[in-house]
């Protein structure tokens, strides 16, 4: 057994999200603007045989989840092939968990043969339930297929499933309480997201960000809501909602931030190793594995890489200065 993946502050790192595609099917106002970004060029991607490689080592050094993103991962045409190979990876602690965040619009063709394929659960982004206001925030007038892909994930049993809303001050923040509704009564777990200084633009300004604070003050004009004890290193603070079992989150990784339990690093679809979702430097695993790296020497880069994480994102600091990246191009 290989020691686990510790950086200096004592965090174990045990899960791992890998983008497939920077590339996207939506254009969310909050991440990228209206006529998308420049794209990552093709030869620079990894193939699936680089990312299974490095899923494999990462496993082997203790990774138990892995999680696919993007862009859109469902884009990616051996998305199921992807998975499969990647759920037949098994650690010391049994058999890896895969898992998925996608907007949906491919599921209905997908959801059958990715949970055959080994697919564990999706979590899927939905920040409205109002048509109109859907096509404004993706400039794309999808939010039936969005809907049809929900249901369809849950009709093969891909659970439980997560819905993630970004909470936006004056464009859905007054439907917090009908999503938490629309998630209670079909059993999925509603996530609201405090906006994160990831927009292509780099238009984020703290001011307006709707805070995990207002989010539960509305919250609780409509329900009982109760913490939720243990939250380990989850991302989301959770609060049962009258009583549960149903339950609501809040990423607050903004004003609430919970980097001291962190354990998850990042792998770009380019083959970038980022130890935060902030982070400014990056490991060049991609252009390892292609001068011919052994598995020891892979192995070596993500411990060092890990090593180098810093005790927090450090938005409050007055040094502060966002990814060059979007969060389309980092994976989340």
């Amino acid at each position: 057994m290989s020691a686990p993946l510790v950086d200096r502050f004592g965090r174990v790192h045990r899960d791992l999200r890998i983008s497939l595609t920077d590339r996207c099917s939506l254009r969310c106002t909050y991440c990228m603007p209206a006529d998308g970004v420049p794209w990552l060029a093709g030869s620079t991607m990894l193939s699936t045989p680089e990312i299974v490689r490095v899923a494999r080592v990462a496993v082997e050094a203790g990774v138990t989840e892995i999680r696919l993103t993007g862009g859109e991962p469902l884009l990616r045409a051996d998305i199921v092939d992807v998975v499969a190979r990647l759920a037949t990876l098994e650690g010391e602690e049994g058999r890896v968990e895969v898992s998925l965040t996608t907007n949906a619009l491919r599921l209905p063709g997908l959801a059958a043969p990715l949970r055959d394929a080994g697919l564990a659960r999706v979590n899927v982004s939905l920040d409205t339930l109002d048509r109109e206001r859907f096509a404004t925030l993706t400039r794309r007038d999808r939010l039936h297929d969005t809907l049809a892909g929900i249901a369809a994930a849950d009709s093969v049993g891909l659970s439980p499933i997560k819905l993630n809303a970004v909470a936006m001050r004056g464009v859905n923040d007054d439907e917090v309480v009908d999503l938490v509704r629309f998630a209670v009564e079909r059993g999925y777990q509603m996530r609201f997201i405090e906006q994160m200084p990831l927009d292509a633009g780099h238009t984020w300004d703290r001011t307006t960000m709707v805070t995990q604070a207002e989010i539960l003050e509305r919250l609780r004009g409509a329900f009982r809501l109760e913490e939720v004890p243990g939250r380990g290193s989850a991302p989301a603070e959770l609060w049962y909602v009258d009583g549960g079992p149903h339950t609501v989150g809040v990423i607050a990784s903004v004003t609430a931030p919970f980097c001291g339990a962190c354990d998850r690093v990042r792998l770009t679809a380019d083959g970038q190793l980022r130890n935060c979702l902030f982070a400014q430097d990056e490991t060049d695993l991609r252009t390892l594995m292609r001068e011919g790296c052994t598995d020891a020497e892979l192995d070596a880069a993500l411990r060092a890489a890990i090593a180098g994480k810093k005790a927090g994102h450090g938005i409050d600091d007055p040094g502060f200065l966002q990814p060059r990246r979007p969060m389309s191009a980092i994976g989340g």
